[in-house]
């Protein structure tokens, strides 16, 4: 059992005021948490007396954000820890795919190494929690997985994580059904897919085989779903067909889901309703060369929508660190959302739908029995670190500092 102790001077959102110019401010207050088991146990202001007996860990002032949550990730095709190179020039999907056919077998005996300096780089941005989708084909096998795996378990006490197996080269395409239930019984922990139409050329047939392997494992789903327009919507549809059919409620995510910004407004809008209705989810990586899934639209409907960083540094691009913030920071430039109240409220889509303050600026996190997984941030509120991306001293995952140390650097202005 984790001796408790006392986390003293933890900068807090308390909630907004309007300044003299008009404009909300967030408001913050100097707080100690006691943190015992890994968990929060009590919350106090730092202008009362501490009266205790217990370890106390000085956090001098700096910000407290809930820690931060991956959604989509490929740790086994990331080149990090390794000597630095970009990639190829972008060309078809299917261009891609055969040259990471090739290459990924060439790369197998680093692929923990390589995971694992990934996941550092995540969790130095923030994140204690990782979706990784990793390769299962007849090229690689389960190997991917194996190194994948035996990363995760060694960062196991610095992360909670998922395994998606990820049919990359096609499941129809590369009769990869046998290797895609065999991944089910070594460690992936959710049926993923790929393209049924675009990739398998056979739209029914590939959305149904993904869902009987789910059903069979009893796993949730996560599917890439590049097909634009009118197609990629249509399959949308269709996949949500199948998740009522199979009682799949609240067990589907669908990522990049591109259809849903190619689409006008009002199918977009009838689309939500039912993802809403199934807790289907959706993840975007918010791409800036393509039009991607109306955010706000979708999240004002109930659709639950969580960021991820994709592949970085890999053959398909050589860009980004795998910060969460820095994500985040792109989907609120995106949309405008330059307001006090938006900014706060954005961190609900990197933190699993946690935000500081509630929609009537009411402290909405921590509250006591939260898990003590905690990013630290040299920043006066979250909304600015948001919008500057302010750095993170450090990372704590229930309970325990995993990454940085407790100083500043500077003080905040």
């Amino acid at each position: 059992m984790m001796q408790a102790f006392w986390l003293t001077n933890v900068r807090l959102d308390k909630g907004f005021e309007t300044g003299d110019d008009g404009v909300f401010h967030t408001i913050s207050e100097i707080c100690h948490l006691k943190i015992e088991d890994g968990k929060i146990a009590e919350i106090v202001s730092a202008s009362e007396p501490l009266d205790t007996t217990l370890p106390q860990e000085d956090a001098k002032g700096l910000l407290a954000l809930p820690s931060f949550v991956e959604k989509h990730n490929h740790l086994d095709k990331t080149y990090a820890g390794a000597t630095w190179k970009s990639c190829l020039p972008p060309k078809k999907l299917i261009d891609r795919l055969e040259f990471e056919a090739k290459e990924m077998p060439l790369m197998i005996g680093t692929t923990k190494e390589r995971a694992q300096a990934m996941l550092q780089w995540h969790i130095k941005g923030g994140a204690t929690h990782v979706r990784t989708h990793v390769n299962i084909d007849p090229y690689i096998g389960l190997k991917n997985l194996e190194g994948v795996r035996a990363a995760l378990e060694e960062y196991s006490d610095r992360l909670t994580y998922e395994i998606v197996a990820f049919p990359q080269q096609g499941l129809l395409r590369t009769q990869a059904s046998s290797l895609m239930r065999q991944a089910m019984k070594e460690g992936a922990t959710l049926v993923g897919g790929l393209d049924p139409a675009g990739i398998d050329n056979e739209l029914e047939g590939s959305l149904r085989e993904m869902m009987d392997i789910a059903v069979e494992a009893d796993a949730d789903v996560d599917i890439h779903l590049h097909d634009p327009g009118t197609l990629g919507f249509y399959t949308i549809k269709r996949l949500l067909d199948l998740t009522e059919e199979a009682g799949w409620q609240n067990r589907m995510a669908i990522s990049h889901a591109f259809a849903l910004g190619d689409v006008s407004m009002e199918e977009s809008s009838d689309m939500a309703d039912r993802l809403s209705q199934l807790g289907t989810m959706i993840m975007t990586t918010v791409p800036i060369n393509r039009a991607m899934p109306p955010v706000p639209m979708l999240h004002a409907k109930g659709v639950h929508v969580a960021l991820g960083y994709d592949g970085f540094y890999d053959s398909w691009s050589p860009y980004g660190t795998g910060d969460m913030l820095d994500k985040l920071n792109r989907l609120v430039e995106r949309y405008r959302w330059v307001d006090e109240k938006s900014l706060v409220q954005s961190l609900y889509f990197i933190t699993g739908g946690k935000t500081t303050l509630d929609k009537d600026g009411n402290p909405a996190w921590p509250m006591v029995g939260d898990e003590a997984s905690i990013v630290f941030a040299e920043s006066s509120c979250s909304a600015e670190a948001i919008a500057r991306k302010s750095r993170r001293a450090a990372v704590m995952f229930k309970g325990n500092i995993v990454h940085g140390a407790l100083e500043r650097m500077e003080e905040t202005k």
